[in-house]
């Protein structure tokens, strides 16, 4: 039983199941109870104010002595995570806060009695009206709302449902529920389990950016998707990014006077199609279609998807341009909220700040998004990758708003993709704010964090802690995806583990004959599909407050679930992270020694789920994927793990089945795969005739491997016996799949 605490304000205090969060409440801050939007325990926060303005900031009470984690926008486009204790550590444009309670203990009794347990208190900062909020920190250590219209000419003095508030003592479940109470409330967004996940996420892909960036050619693209199949890694999809558009800069004025001092022209789109460097040479009309078909008809690729920007291009639609004139784009210049300028102050002198974008009118958008996705799903493409969303909150002057003007493309876009597109192929890009998620109902894939920069070293470990704690919260909204990396790279191993656990698309962006292949086979099966993992990666519930890139002393524990096993990554992240001075992403000193700490099975959130036994005791087979050794794991037992910074280590995590007395099993899947239980599709015990089998349905080839207490009589795969080798010591059976299963079709290993 999960305990739902009551949430209440009382003498001036926010109270939570008898555990007081903020201390000085205003008076002019309204409570509103959760229960009126469904039966839900939890309450909405709002306040009035003597005038009506387009920014107003609430002042919520004072936070101290309590752990919290944000994710905050320390870009425009982009969220990470803070951690901290006190109210001034929150930064601004904090999306998502959660709050755990210092008293209580992480350790589960083993009688169930859950009056100890920490509770998780989440506050979500929400959209009302044409106002969207965020929550900041103050000197006095007061938790704020910031509420903004994002037009001078939209203005409010009251808001009754701006801020929801939600605790219990599962934090995954509280935030799901959390989030889910908002949609009911809000009734703009559906959560990712309501959404229809297009195909690209099952199979092994390949983007140009990285390779080419916007240089990128059909030549290109050929030599690619040639140079992958070459090493037997076949991409079934790929992205084709910026660069195949038909752009240009506005026209010089005829004064060329020091025209070496001027900045390059921010390029606009100046038509639907694509530009010549996509073009047949013999016969220009056939246009994108050729790459598709070489793609598709070629190298057996199933899915092509390309790039836009959500405004068409990174300087929007160019206006009087005679083949865009129906679209009524005009010229805007983006009006930033205090909070992103403070955090990100470079976007000042940004080449969009300073030349403005051709914007759409919204009336079109819908007309500009089908003329576009129609032709592209003509020449048979599959999706896009829509880039640049967060632009549209800087961009609501004189459209009712930025709720408003986000509102009306992501319907306009949401209709288009549904229409054009019909395995609801379409990524979010550089979409990280709430305007854009709660209004959310179709797309069902966010990249989950900042880019993967090949060339700066500060990035990678920032990289993975940043998706893993963005995917707390965008995780209830779409299926993150970790980005695109280089199989070929110092840091190529670090990365491509993670995205194994990711739940997401694994794709890779290396430039054609810079492939790391041995690496890639850990990932890709020969058919080009991947073994992935059910739910979005998440950090453990122990590693929620802790800050695995700041503080020196913690790995990253990151958790995911197979249908018949778990996976926890761990992490060296320290060293570097984004620096609240500098306002960017800094090295900072840490030490260059192994830092240790401890895995547990029930590290793995939802292991229990992954048990064929209801009366299973908790106790776990752990693989090691980097030693290969088997070791087992009681219910709380830990054990021990030691990495350097940009080192990790993958656990296959398996609830032990006992069989009979004195005779138990775990299956853990295709051994040398990162993801090596993600090839467990069926799993089944039979007594029969005095003698126990284990059957099973596996996905791919290669080595299979699982614990078994006691040496098997045989091993059957496919009706054939197969040799398998068995190591008394650690209980692991190793035997091989030679090949993949028919088309369609799983392998069936039984185990006697």
């Amino acid at each position: 039983m999960t305990i739902k605490p009551v949430v209440k304000i009382s003498e001036r205090k926010l109270i939570v199941k008898d555990r007081t969060i903020l201390t000085g409440v205003p008076d002019n801050v309204i409570a509103t109870s959760g229960s009126a939007s469904g039966p839900v325990e939890g309450m909405f926060l709002g306040a009035a104010f003597e005038e009506e303005n387009y920014k107003q900031v609430i002042r919520l009470g004072t936070l101290r002595e309590v752990r919290f984690m944000a994710c905050f926008r320390f870009k425009l486009w982009w969220m990470a995570q803070k951690m901290g204790d006190q109210g001034r550590e929150i930064p601004l444009e904090t999306q998502f806060l959660l709050v755990e309670t210092k008293d209580g203990t992480h350790l589960e009794s083993d009688d169930g009695n859950e009056e100890n347990q920490i509770v998780y208190t989440v506050f979500l900062p929400l959209i009302e009206g044409s106002f969207r909020a965020c929550l900041q920190g103050n000197v006095n250590d007061e938790l704020e709302l910031c509420l903004e219209s994002g037009d001078n000419d939209t203005k409010a003095s009251s808001f009754q449902h701006p801020l929801f508030i939600y605790a219990g003592t599962d934090p995954f479940l509280t935030i799901q529920e959390a989030v889910k109470a908002v949609k009911l409330h809000l009734k703009t967004f559906r959560q990712r389990h309501e959404k229809k996940l297009p195909a690209i996420v099952d199979y092994f892909g390949w983007c140009t950016w990285d390779a080419f960036y916007q240089d990128v050619t059909q030549e290109g693209v050929e030599s690619g998707l040639d140079s992958l199949s070459a090493g037997g890694i076949p991409p079934k999809f790929v992205i084709i990014d910026d660069g195949w558009q038909s752009v240009s800069g506005d026209p010089r004025e005829e004064d060329t006077s020091n025209q070496e001092n001027k900045p390059s022209p921010l390029l606009r789109l100046t038509g639907i199609k694509e530009n010549s460097k996509f073009q047949k040479k013999d016969d220009p009309t056939v246009g994108i279609k050729n790459i598709v078909n070489i793609a598709k008809e070629k190298h057996g690729l199933l899915y092509v998807y390309v790039w836009h920007a959500i405004t068409g291009y990174w300087g929007g639609v160019r206006p009087g341009v005679k083949e865009m004139e129906e679209y009524d784009s005009s010229l805007k210049y983006p009006m930033l909220t205090k909070g992103v300028v403070e955090n990100e102050p470079t976007w000042k002198n940004d080449a969009i700040a300073v030349q403005g974008v051709g914007v759409v009118n919204p009336r079109k958008v819908y007309k500009f998004y089908n003329e576009l996705h129609s032709y592209l799903a003509s020449a048979g493409i599959d999706g896009v990758k829509v880039d640049v969303q967060c632009l549209l909150e800087t961009l609501g002057a004189g459209f009712g708003g930025r709720v408003e003007l986000t509102r009306q493309y992501h319907q306009a876009l949401d209709a288009s993709v549904a229409r054009n597109f019909s395995d609801n192929g379409c990524i979010a890009c550089m979409s990280h704010n709430t305007d854009a998620l709660y209004c959310s109902k179709q797309t069902a894939v966010v990249r989950g964090s900042d880019d993967f920069y090949p060339r700066d070293p500060t990035s990678h470990t920032i990289h993975i802690a940043a998706v893993a704690y963005n995917s707390v919260f965008l995780g209830e909204f779409m299926q993150p995806d970790w980005d695109m990396f280089h199989s070929l790279h110092p840091a190529g191993e670090y990365h491509a583990s993670a995205r194994a656990i990711s739940g997401g698309p694994v794709y890779v962006s290396d430039a054609p004959g810079k492939h790391n292949f041995e690496l890639l086979k850990k990932l890709v099966l020969p058919d080009g599909s991947i073994l992935r993992a059910r739910l979005p990666g998440r950090p453990t519930k122990d590693c929620l407050f802790t800050d695995p890139a700041r503080d020196g002393v913690s790995l990253l524990k990151i958790w995911n679930m197979n249908k018949y096993s778990g996976v926890l990554g761990v992490y060296n992240c320290q060293g570097a992270a984004w620096n609240s001075v500098e306002r960017k992403n800094t090295f900072h000193q840490t030490g260059s020694e192994a830092l240790t700490g401890a895995i547990r099975a029930r590290d793995v959130h939802l292991i229990a789920e992954a048990a064929t036994d209801p009366d299973w005791n908790g106790d776990c087979v752990v693989y090691c994927y980097r030693t290969g050794e088997v070791v087992i794991l009681p219910y709380n037992a830990s054990l021990p793990v030691s990495l350097k910074v940009l080192e990790h280590e993958i656990f296959t995590v398996t609830p032990i089945k006992v069989v009979a007395p004195g005779f138990s099993f775990a299956p853990l899947g295709l051994i040398n795969m990162l993801n090596a239980g993600g090839a467990i599709d069926g799993l089944e015990y039979q007594l029969k005739d005095g003698t126990f089998k284990v059957s099973m349905e596996a996905k791919g080839c290669g080595k299979f491997g699982a614990y078994s207490s006691a040496q098997p009589k045989r091993v059957i795969v496919d009706s054939i016996d197969v040799e398998f080798e068995y190591d008394s010591s650690s209980g692991l059976v190793k035997f091989n799949l030679d090949s993949m299963p028919e088309e369609g079709k799983k392998h069936v290993v039984v185990v006697e």
